[in-house]
């Protein structure tokens, strides 16, 4: 548990890694950047997107997190 600690007060103090983990978070939790999942074949689906347009979703959506973290409450 002081591990846990130790690494929380490290992102508290670097607003990139604040970023980081919001931005894992969003992107773990609402499918981010993947595009609309089809429902019943695990294949690449049309509608999906290749890696590189992922990878770009990714990177805008930390960019973002970024921003807003910098940015503080209001």
């Amino acid at each position: 548990m002081a591990e846990e600690n130790s690494e929380s007060s490290a992102a508290k103090s670097n607003p990139d890694e604040v970023a980081l983990e919001l931005m894992k978070f969003i992107a773990v939790t609402t499918g981010y950047g993947k595009g609309i999942p089809s429902a019943g074949f695990g294949g690449k689906e049309k509608g999906g997107r290749s890696a590189e347009e992922y990878a770009e979703a990714l990177l805008e959506l930390f960019d973002r997190c970024r921003t807003a973290v910098r940015k503080g409450p209001k």
